[in-house]
């Protein structure tokens, strides 16, 4: 069929052309835009899940949702390597720039923007000798006001004064952090601690994660109250009539079709997940002669749509890999798709536990491997063992 028309869209964060089985997500969503807009408390939100299951398309849906209502937003993807100072300081820069406008109070916007270039400034790599004036913000910096260098202070107070800004106009503000996981520890105390003390004053300013399925343990072990501060929501595959519709609503506003046996097939091969049905959907439309899609169809387009996978989204992991984290993962792949005992990997090496614990802790660094719980690792990106299986030794 025409390439040209091809509707399907496999990429990182791509909204596919129908965002199909995210109904309840999406609606838990309204419901906390809408508790807030009345003045209810509300916990933020936090999405977990593997790599390739939507995460960051339903982070942007979401965001979409609130600037629908006016609120004002901001989102950053986070390092492992970097303070969120300056990402959350510029995020919510722009999500009162997009207030301002409606804001009757000039001076309230000053005096924030005054706050918040006092917050950046106390970045250490901002500073250094280096004047602040290339922070963007036309304003004299505040003093006395979330310039204390304790982040937990400071981002605590401009969480509050951004809050501040957003009741004034009756709306909220949402801040959404992708990559979640990755943000330092000291940082995750400091976010919970202020987040903890919004829900606590009941400030209109909500923040949305997402990331791998550890990331509630990373922020249980920041704060022990992180448990009852968010609401977590898993993200999984998809069921097999939500696949379905993710194929079919697509092709046939483009007038195609798919026969019955051809979606069993695909659906077999992508097992629901959101990226592969994607990856397989765009590959069996391009070799598809004509509409009907036949399982003939799928079974010419599957290895090719295997071949681009473990190219582009297997491959591309597994070279980051250095040669002792590969062997490692290789033996996690021996022992099955499920989430693996760390002593049994060391075992299938055939070496110490404490031998192989830092190829096992410079995966988990590098988002490859998860801990689920203690003692257990597990692959972040679904299929991952059978793509390992299938290479050579």
């Amino acid at each position: 069929m025409d390439p040209v028309r091809n509707p399907y869209a496999p990429g990182a964060g791509q909204r596919p052309p129908e965002l199909a089985g995210r109904d309840f997500e999406l609606g838990q969503f309204e419901v906390v835009l809408e508790r807030i807009a009345r003045g209810r408390p509300e916990r933020s939100m936090v999405l977990t899940g593997l790599r390739g299951v939507g995460k960051t398309v339903l982070l942007n849906a979401f965001r979409s949702m609130a600037m629908q209502r006016l609120w004002g937003t901001g989102k950053i993807e986070a390092r492992p390597d970097q303070s969120i100072r300056r990402p959350i300081g510029s995020a919510l820069h722009l999500a009162v720039r997009e207030l301002a406008p409606r804001h009757r109070a000039p001076h309230r916007i000053d005096e924030f923007l005054g706050v918040l270039k006092a917050f950046l400034a106390r970045d250490p790599r901002a500073v250094k000798g280096a004047q602040v004036s290339h922070l963007g913000i036309d304003v004299p910096m505040a003093r006395g006001r979330a310039d204390s260098g304790d982040l937990e202070i400071d981002l605590t107070e401009l969480l509050t004064d951004a809050a501040g800004i957003a009741a004034d106009l009756g709306v909220g503000i949402a801040l959404f952090i992708d990559e979640m996981q990755d943000v330092p520890p000291a940082d995750v105390s400091a976010l919970c601690a202020a987040c903890h003390e919004l829900s606590q004053n009941g400030g209109p300013l909500i923040v949305v994660g997402a990331g791998l399925p550890h990331l509630p343990t990373v922020l249980s072990a920041s704060k022990s109250y992180s448990e009852r501060l968010f609401r977590y929501v898993m993200i999984d595959r998809l069921d097999r009539q939500a696949a379905d519709l993710a194929l079919l609503a697509p092709a046939r506003r483009e007038g195609a079709d798919f026969r019955p046996e051809a979606l069993d097939a695909l659906y077999a091969a992508a097992d629901g997940y959101p990226y592969f049905v994607q990856a397989y959907g765009k590959v069996t439309w391009d070799v598809a002669a004509a509409s009907p899609v036949t399982a003939a169809d799928v079974a010419v387009a599957s290895p090719l749509a295997a071949g681009e996978l473990a190219v582009g989204f297997f491959g591309s992991r597994y070279e980051r890999a250095t040669p002792a984290e590969r062997e490692y993962m290789r033996a996690m792949a021996q022992l099955g798709d499920e989430p693996v005992p760390t002593a049994q990997v060391a075992e299938e090496l055939g070496r110490k536990p404490s031998s192989v614990s830092p190829a096992r802790d410079s995966l988990i660094k590098k988002g490859l491997i998860y801990s689920s719980e203690r003692g257990l690792v597990a692959f972040t990106v679904p299929h991952f063992g059978r793509f390992l299986r299938a290479q050579p030794a």
